[in-house]
């Protein structure tokens, strides 16, 4: 089993360094059209959490449930189980999607394009990005590469392991509806509370096992330092242990404040005090970052897999 799950996760990331997730017809558009038409129709007068709860319910089950059939007719273990696990994976993982965007804001910054720089900043964060200057492009960039490389990387491989594909594809949708629905705003407030506390559950233990790589394969004591200290003055409870440690282990200060639909929020500083100046280099730090980590993952997976391929043979 163990092997089986190694091996669709390297095919699954193979894929999608070869080719990146499909622009067309991605089923994670098509679940993302669906949520919007659920939220459309329910979104509306009282009974907001109640109607939150079933909407999640509606929206994510009958996948997880269709899969968990699908699994057991195939039987994990087997090849055929090996390449649906490989297939589903690589649309739920956003390696090289991540990447591509974070190059996508680093290089124009490079060049002195602000213009440009804003432009691709404002696809991958949902923060007012039209003032912003270079400085706050890098932080935000490198912010997001950090949170996302929890949620669309070490989140999906994690639930994989422990759930199979039913496990990745109720995590994905789950993270999904939290990005979608998850606002604490006046038409979210209510409506996407289950989303959220839903999200937070299923990467409690993904963000900080992340958080751990980030420790151990950058600036160690910067980064348990700044996750012991700054972890519990973010707002999300996972985002603060992966982007305070992620910042410690780049040695990089991010945080402070920011315009969120036209208000500016005040944020916590993340990263050490005297750590270096959010730029196109520690975007391309926080990408490195997450590649070491997830070799760390990789290692990991395989070393499991060797402990148990010796224990079955000694029996």
């Amino acid at each position: 089993m163990l092997t089986n799950a190694l091996m669709a996760i390297v095919v699954a990331l193979l894929l999608d360094y070869l080719f990146k997730e499909p622009r067309r017809f991605h089923p994670l558009v098509g679940f993302g059209n669906l949520a919007n038409r659920i939220e459309k129709v329910l979104n509306h007068s009282s009974y907001g959490r109640l109607k939150g709860c079933f909407s999640w319910a509606f929206a994510v089950l009958p996948f997880v449930l269709v899969t968990a059939l699908l699994s057991w007719f195939i039987q994990p273990g087997s090849w055929a189980y090996t390449l649906l696990s490989a297939g589903v994976l690589y649309l739920a993982v956003g390696w090289q999607s991540l990447l591509s965007h974070a190059q996508a804001i680093a290089q124009p910054l490079r060049a002195g394009d602000i213009s440009a720089a804003r432009q691709a900043v404002g696809r991958i964060v949902s923060r007012d990005t039209s003032e912003l200057d270079e400085q706050a492009i890098a932080s935000a960039a490198t912010e997001s590469v950090l949170e996302n490389g929890a949620d669309a990387i070490f989140g999906a491989i994690f639930w994989f392991l422990m759930l199979g594909v039913p496990g990745v594809v109720l995590y994905r949708l789950s993270n999904t509806l939290d990005a979608m629905w998850g606002y604490k705003n006046e038409r979210f407030l209510h409506f996407g509370w289950a989303a959220a506390r839903i999200d937070d559950v299923l990467n409690y233990i993904p963000a900080r096992l992340t958080a751990l790589s980030y420790a151990l394969v950058g600036n160690k004591a910067l980064a348990l330092a700044a996750w012991r200290m700054q972890a519990a003055t973010w707002k999300s409870p996972n985002a603060g242990p992966v982007m305070a440690a992620g910042a410690g282990a780049i040695n990089t200060r991010l945080g402070g404040a920011a315009l969120y639909h036209g208000e500016w929020q005040s944020r916590p500083d993340l990263g050490p005090n005297d750590g270096g100046v959010p730029s196109a280099a520690s975007i391309a730090a926080s990408c490195s970052l997450v590649n070491r980590a997830l070799f760390l993952w990789l290692l990991c997976v395989g070393f499991f897999v060797a402990v148990h391929g010796i224990v079955e043979a000694s029996l």
